[in-house]
Parts: C-alpha cells; structure tokens; sequence
C-alpha cells in the first residue's frame, strides 16, 4: 500500500469518526424509536435472555436481535445510557463511510473512492441517522459490506454479511443483495458465474449464522412471533400502509433530495451520466451501482409504509456514483457540470433557508442556531462559485466539506438541543420523579411511553386516546397522567374538572387525580 494509500484513509477515518461521534452522548434520547431500542437492549441485560425482546417487561417481535445485542454490549462497556445507545450506530457508520472509500478505490480509483467517502459522510441522512440509535445504519453497513463482497468474488463473505443483515432487519437483508446481484449478473450475460458463487456450502454458512435466532423464536413463542414479525412488520407494512404518508408514491424523491445535501446536484448528473454510460471502461461498476441505487428506492416507494430513514441502503450506492462522477468531470477538466453544480447548490442553499426561517417562525430557540448555519452556508456558497470559476475543484469540493462538518457542529450544539424537548422525555422524566409518590398508577400516550420507560423505569399504562383517559378519571384511586397538552385542552370540561396539571415541558403535560 502507498503513501497516497494510508493518507487517503487516515483522512476518510478522521472526518467520518468526528461528524459521527460529535456530541453523540450529548442529546437525550429521541422519541418514539430511540428509546425503544435502549430500553428492549437494557431490558434483555435485565433478564439475562438475549434471545426473546422484551419491552415494558413484555415479549415483542418488531426487529431481529442484532441492534439489541450491539447496544447492550455497548452498554455494558460504557455503562446504560445515551452515548452507549447510538455507539453502535456511530461506530459502523464511520466503518460503512471506509468501506465506501476502499470499495471506490478498487471499483474506480483512489480519488474517487476519497471523494465517495467524503460525500457519504456529510449526507445529511447519513450523519443524522448515523448519530441515532436505530437499525438504519446497521443493516446499510452489512448490506454494503455483502454487495462490495459480491463484486469482489468473495462469496464466503457475501453470504456472512447477508445473514447479519438478516438478523438485523429481517428477510430483506438477504433480498436486496440477491435480487441486487441477479440482476447484475442478467444484465450483463453472466448468469453462468453463479456455479462459481458456492451457493450450496455459502447457504448453509448463511443458515447457520443466520436461522438459529430465527428457530429459537419459533420454538419459544411460536404462532405470534411468526404473526406478528413475518405477517404484520414485514408482509403487512408492505401491502398496507402503516402512516398516511405511505399512499404518496413519490414520498422518497424529496426525501432524496434533502437527504443527500449537499451533493444533490452532483447526485443527480451521476445517475443521469450513469444511464447514458455505454461501453466505457466504467461501465459495469456504474451499473452495478445503479442497479444497486434503483433496486432500493423502487422497493421502499412502492411499499406502503415508508419512513425516511428506509432508503439509507442506497446511500452508499449513490454515493460512489457521485465519487465517480466528481472525479471524471474534474479529470475532464469539465467546468460547465461544476457550474451547473454551483447553480443547484445555490438553489438548495435558498430552499434549505426558508426552512430555517419557517423553523424559526415555529421554534424561535432555533434562531441562533439557524443564523450560524446561514452564515456558514453563505460562506460555502461564495467560495464554491470562487473556486469553479477560478477552476481550482479540489478546494470547492473542500469547502462543501468543511461546511457540513461545521454545520454538525451547529446542529448538535445549537439547534438540535433548542428541539429536543419537544421530542424527548429526559427532562419531563426528572419533574414527573421529583411529582410522584411511587405507587399510584400512571397512564401515559404511546408516543411517550418508550422514553418514559427508559428514564424512570415505570412501564406505564398505554393510553389510546381521550376515552381512555375519560374512563380512568372515573375511579376512585390516586392515578397520573402523560398526554399531550393539546389533548388536555380537547377534554371535555367535567374531566378536565378532575384533573390538576403539575408540569408542563413543550407540548408535554403530566396530570394527577387525587383520591
């Protein structure tokens, strides 16, 4: 290995490990998935059983163990809380962010691996889920690691990280990189290279790493877990959707879009250049990758329940599409795409401004924040047209950068911390502990329960809506409640009546009924 080699990594591992890791202990938890995954994890140490889920003390079946085992092995070594929740995620994303770099530099060259990594790890979905304690970054980092395997020939591999990815997210992690690769394959007229592919020995590795969790389950809890993990989380959440935003075909096209800032612009003439790309020397790769980004965002858009972060597995794809991009364009001395780069930069940087500025309308502790980040990206935006029409590439694309990695720490020092209350319990946790007298039954919104759970302890009683709440007032005993502030101002006046409110954080409101 050179020189160019280790410095080349060294950089790639220091960008990504700071953005990743800046302030990751520092916020509370976020709900309502945050907590789910920390609780389910400190619950499993609880009971000394890392097979069944538990949550609220109960049996779940929602995901597969791996993020579970990874948290609560954090946990053990740092101790149960915030930083240990998202160490997993932190720390396989900046692997997935090398992996990019080192899948670039074999599938092209060492610059366009560089510019993959860099452009991977100041997405913005990326970094953000990557500082999140959710399955996202987890089951993205086995899928890259199992589709650059498959490039390499190294099978063996393949068939490992596909079974890890299953026993992360469930049977799509073992879809995607066959369908992925079976399409490659057809559409290259090389069907024949699967009697290299040890199907036979790689699929039973596949079932011994992958089928244990999966048999124990069923031995132990037999028709529900297969109910409710196979039929409701993964065939049902396709067919029906689970949110209203599920019917909108086109959900993942602004999600895209913003997501992948600020290299949008750059994004989008990637997968155009790809499609016209015929014959050149990059031509598999590129359609590799293609087939890659497509198979995911055709598979999550056309599901009926989607959620932002689902479409994370193209990432990657996409950007070692833009590393390659970046590079061939800027070794084509190619101002005119750097320029129309510049242009789409700019129009983002106006739409990203009005949401700020909406943001602020709605929020005003974001202000400052938002002024930073106005100020940074204003900066940026001067320096990458300076730089392109002065030709000089490498320190426009260095600029956009260390923009995002200032925008980070913006975003975690400023403007994530003036939000969080609105969407954590930490804070409401400690007022309602010093509040409760260690006996009365508490009641509480589903929405708050998981991050209730994880701060005090006290599973709670699930409240599915104001009926409930109605008919719990009518007891005699001393009862609390969690709801949203706007659902106490919606009940009607003879249970309000019975009702005193004792704190109230953001649109968090706990009341007690007395005896």
């Amino acid at each position: 290995m050179n020189k160019q080699f280790w410095l080349s990594l060294v950089l790639v591992f220091c960008v990504a490990s700071f953005i990743s890791f800046f302030y990751v202990g520092n916020l509370p938890l976020l709900d309502p998935d945050e907590p789910v995954y920390a609780e389910t994890a400190r619950e499993m140490m609880q009971y000394y059983d890392y097979i069944s889920p538990r949550i609220y003390h109960e049996f779940w079946y929602d995901k597969p163990p791996m993020y579970y085992w990874l948290v609560a092995g954090a946990f053990k070594t740092f101790g149960v809380g915030e930083f240990a929740a998202r160490f997993p995620s932190a720390l396989l994303a900046v692997a997935g962010t090398v992996l990019v770099y080192l899948g670039g530099r074999k599938l092209f060259n060492n610059r366009a691996g560089l510019l993959a990594a860099f452009v991977l790890a100041t997405s913005i979905e990326y970094f953000y889920l990557a500082k999140a304690a959710v399955t996202d970054i987890t089951l993205t980092f086995f899928l890259t690691a199992a589709l650059l395997a498959f490039w390499d020939k190294r099978y063996y591999l393949f068939y490992t990280c596909c079974a890890l990815a299953v026993l992360t997210k469930g049977p799509i992690g073992v879809v995607f990189p066959v369908v992925i690769g079976l399409l490659y394959l057809l559409m290259t007229c090389s069907l024949a290279e699967i009697k290299t592919m040890k199907v036979i020995s790689g699929g039973m590795l596949f079932g011994v790493i992958a089928l244990p969790w999966y048999a124990a389950m069923v031995h132990y809890h037999g028709q529900a877990f297969i109910d409710t993990f196979l039929g409701f989380h993964n065939v049902t959440r396709f067919l029906q959707p689970e949110h209203a935003n599920g019917v909108l075909w086109y959900y993942y096209i602004p999600v895209l879009i913003i997501g992948f800032f600020p290299w949008t612009a750059f994004m989008s003439q990637a997968l155009y250049a790809a499609i016209r790309q015929h014959g050149e020397a990059d031509g598999k790769p590129v359609l590799f990758l293609t087939i890659w980004a497509v198979v995911v965002f055709l598979f999550f858009s056309i599901s009926q329940t989607k959620l932002i972060s689902y479409i994370l597995p193209m990432y990657p794809a996409l950007a070692l599409l833009t590393g390659w991009y970046i590079d061939k364009i800027w070794t084509q001395d190619n101002r005119k795409a750097f320029l129309v780069a510049a242009g789409l930069f700019t129009l983002f940087i106006i739409i990203l401004a009005a949401a700020f500025v909406y943001g602020v309308q709605q929020i005003p502790a974001l202000l400052p924040g938002a002024q930073l980040a106005g100020a940074i990206f204003s900066l940026v935006l001067v320096l990458v047209w300076w730089m392109v029409i002065k030709r000089n590439y490498q320190q426009a694309l260095a600029a956009q950068v260390a923009g995002m990695i200032l925008f980070v720490i913006i975003l975690m020092t400023s403007l994530f911390p003036a939000v969080a209350p609105d969407f954590s319990m930490r804070e409401f946790s400690s007022l309602f502990k010093e509040q409760y007298d260690g006996q009365a039954p508490v009641y509480i919104t589903n929405f708050y329960r998981p991050g209730f759970m994880f701060y005090t302890g006290i599973p709670g009683q699930e409240l599915k809506g104001t009926s409930d709440l109605a008919e719990a007032v009518q007891g005699n005993q001393k009862v609390y409640f969690i709801i949203k502030n706007k659902e106490y101002e919606r009940l009607a006046p003879e249970v309000k009546s019975r009702l005193a409110p004792l704190n109230v954080v953001e649109d968090k409101i706990l009341l007690l009924k007395d005896k």
